[in-house]
């Protein structure tokens, strides 16, 4: 396996195409490329120098940003069936910030910039941060995302973390009613 070096905006573009926790930035981008394993790359294709910039800029078409869309992949979360095996909160509660993020990375962000605690911040890039702002906060990767947040909150600061999120996003409050519900 080779690593990669990718701009932080490349990474978060990528993980917000996950489809499911766990899946790998190697398995995302050849589900977008459609590439499979063990195919060889086309012969015209040359590798960038260093330096060098591709002559187009990529923008992705995400259906995700209109509002109903936004709220039928909410609604089909909490429907389906890996979400109904969960059986702890805390899985619960990192599905949701998964699917949050990924429907709408900047709005997300808005979000979580202004969500912390009155000792501890819960949002950060890095678990390091969260390990330095308060003590046992067992800082948790939030999949397919940039994000750590800390995991050792009751099930009410769950639902209050994402019921803020979610407003601040603009879903309707009774679906973040529900959604808080589910945790």
């Amino acid at each position: 396996m080779k690593t990669i070096e990718v701009d932080e905006d490349l990474y978060r573009y990528i993980a917000s195409h996950t489809q499911h926790i766990g899946e790998s930035a190697s398995d995302i981008l050849r589900r977008m490329l459609k590439f499979t394993a063990g195919q060889s790359a086309p012969a015209t294709a040359a590798p960038l120098a260093a330096g060098d910039t591709a002559q187009k800029t990529i923008q992705p078409v995400r259906a995700e940003n209109r509002p109903q869309d936004r709220v039928r992949a909410v609604r089909e979360l909490l429907l389906s069936d890996e979400y109904a095996e969960q059986k702890k909160a805390v899985n619960r509660f990192m599905m949701i910030l998964s699917t949050l993020y990924r429907l709408d990375p900047s709005a997300f962000a808005e979000a979580t910039a202004s969500l912390q605690g009155r000792t501890r911040v819960y949002f950060a890039g890095d678990e390091q941060t969260l390990l330095q702002n308060g003590t046992h906060t067992k800082p948790k990767h939030v999949p397919g995302t940039p994000y750590w947040v800390i995991t050792n909150t009751n099930t009410g600061r769950k639902r209050s973390m994402v019921e803020h999120i979610m407003v601040s996003m603009q879903f309707p409050q009774e679906l973040a009613e529900k959604v808080c519900g589910t945790i």
